[in-house]
């Protein structure tokens, strides 16, 4: 980005009137040279604070003359060992921030050096608003919004934890959208600016590698202002950051309670349960209880789709499925086929209150016979009677009940079968064949099909949520607009599958045969495990 110059501005901290105009090299009013390091051109001042300033600047030595950002630290004192452990803090932390700018959506330090004993980073210019000014400007973000704000900044603080560094300054304020591709850019590493004011204060030299009680008020959890942060804090800031894109309040805004002192944030939100369960626990006082790291948290919001569409299944209840359901009671957690517009079954078995997918090792009684089947190879299905020589129909618990007792007798091939709408959820058919079937809107959510052959078939608008399909032939599969979310596609074979609108947000496409072009036609997000192994990148 070129800047076009008016000014130029002078950093001595006592300078009087520091604008001067765009052909002057010394300040007019201080005779402060204006060109710092030989290369960097001030444009203006951003931010102030009691550790020094951050400018805007143009490097005239790189083609084009891009903007910067300068932060200029200055040590408060001119006492020798007060400005040797300033320097120290200062190259340990530019060195930091040199590892942490590896990431696409870090700010690079493009350099640090001293001048008139005052330090200086230089680092790449973010252009777009922050999260702040955002809400200031369309008001709060919805449910959704904040959950794929969790999932496009959670794996930035993963790898900035892997390279052993606490941000201690996460705030809507600190996360910039930035404007020519909208991916969210944390900024603002506090660490560097109040190591080095700690020092220019007067504190102890031997304690002053250790007193980091910083952070903004409302954002940084008790062990942090008690000066021991650890990972988690960062977790325990980015919930409140939550509850600010949801609520459009800061915490000194928000209602507390008296004896506690725990925010009631939720009080007036309409959100889904398990949705403030996670937000709950990154914003637990007590560490102990706090998620442990942002891959915690991460693999919390992948489990958010399954909990709450159980959640919604167990709204559906009716009595029409009283009499099915005496049939199953006591077995325990058990999957359930269950079937679009028939009321004699429904989704319930499933253990909801711990939300969480079946139980494979638990014994599974066969509806029909009463006998014990092989555990997590059968499921509980309506007792037919019908003629199992045809399976096609649009009576899609007959063709689910008939599909799962063939599968038991090993006949595992339903190749070029009409079976719109089946329902086939939390069951386990591996290698099963639905090789140029028309499976159009059927449902195999936490179903085991691992190994299973999709080639040709007809699967648009298919769900597939948090479905094991390792290994699965879908070459030439059409799967436009199919719900893949948190599926585990490793090594499954995509070759020529149509994607377009498909949903792989937290699926796990490692070692999957798919081209990057296909995907772009799809639904991805940073939860993404592509190919390589890497999430949410190539």
């Amino acid at each position: 980005m070129n800047a076009k110059i008016s000014t130029v501005y002078c950093v001595n901290p006592s300078c009087p009137e520091p604008k001067n105009p765009a052909d002057a090299t010394n300040c007019q009013a201080c005779e402060a040279k204006l060109l710092l390091n030989e290369r960097y051109q001030v444009l203006g001042i951003l931010g102030k604070g009691g550790f020094g300033a951050t400018f805007a600047a143009i490097d005239i030595v790189l083609p084009g003359k891009p903007i910067c950002v300068v932060k200029q630290l200055r040590p408060a004192s001119n006492d020798p060992q007060v400005y040797k452990m300033a320097k120290e803090l200062f190259i340990r932390e530019a060195q930091t921030l040199g590892k942490v700018g590896g990431h696409p959506q870090v700010p690079r330090l493009l350099d640090y050096f001293e001048e008139n004993q005052q330090f200086y980073l230089v680092q790449e210019f973010v252009k777009g608003n922050n999260l702040h000014q955002e809400v200031k400007k369309r008001g709060p973000f919805p449910e959704a919004g904040v959950k794929q704000f969790l999932t496009e900044i959670l794996p930035i603080l993963d790898y900035i934890h892997s390279q052993k560094v606490i941000h201690r300054d996460i705030k809507p304020a600190n996360i910039i959208r930035r404007e020519q591709d909208k991916q969210l850019v944390l900024i603002d590493f506090g660490a560097v600016k109040n190591q080095v004011n700690s020092v220019a204060a007067g504190n102890n030299v031997n304690t002053a590698l250790t007193q980091f009680a910083i952070g903004t008020a409302g954002f940084a959890p008790p062990e942090q202002l008690a000066m021991r942060p650890v990972y988690s804090s960062d977790i325990y800031a980015l919930g409140i950051t939550c509850v600010y894109l949801l609520t459009g309040k800061s915490p000194k805004d928000i209602e507390s309670d008296p004896t506690t002192g725990e925010l009631l944030w939720a009080k007036n939100l309409d959100l889904n349960e398990s949705f403030v369960k996670v937000l709950r626990t990154m914003l637990e006082v007590n560490v102990k209880q706090r998620y442990k790291s942002a891959k915690e948290v991460l693999q919390a919001m992948n489990a958010l789709p399954y909990a709450e569409s159980l959640a919604e299944g167990m709204l559906s209840i009716n009595t029409g499925a009283t009499s099915f359901n005496k049939l199953v009671t006591g077995i325990g957690q058990i999957p359930v086929v269950t079937t679009e517009g028939d009321s004699s079954i429904t989704q319930t078995g499933v253990n909801t209150a711990q939300g969480s997918r079946f139980n494979r090792n638990t014994e599974v009684r066969n509806v029909t016979s009463g006998t014990i089947k092989d555990p997590g190879r059968t499921t509980a299905v309506q007792n037919t009677s019908a003629n199992l020589a045809t399976i096609s129909g649009k009576n899609s618990n007959s063709s689910s009940s008939k599909i799962l007792r063939l599968y038991e007798q090993d006949k595992k091939d339903f190749a070029q079968q009409q079976l719109e709408n089946l329902i086939l959820v939390g069951v386990a058919v591996p290698g099963i064949r639905f090789s140029e079937a028309n499976l159009t809107k059927s449902n195999f959510q936490e179903s085991d099909l691992s190994e299973a052959n999709f080639e040709k078939a007809k699967l648009t608008r298919a769900i597939f949520k948090q479905t094991i399909l390792r290994g699965a032939q879908m070459n030439q599969t059409d799967l436009e607009g199919a719900d893949l979310r948190g599926a585990d596609l490793r090594g499954a074979n995509l070759r020529s599958a149509n994607l377009k609108g498909a949903n792989f947000c937290g699926a796990n496409l490692q070692n999957a045969h798919v081209r990057k072009d296909q995907l772009v036609q799809a639904k991805t997000n940073w939860l993404t495990v592509m190919p390589s192994g890497k999430r949410g990148l190539w």
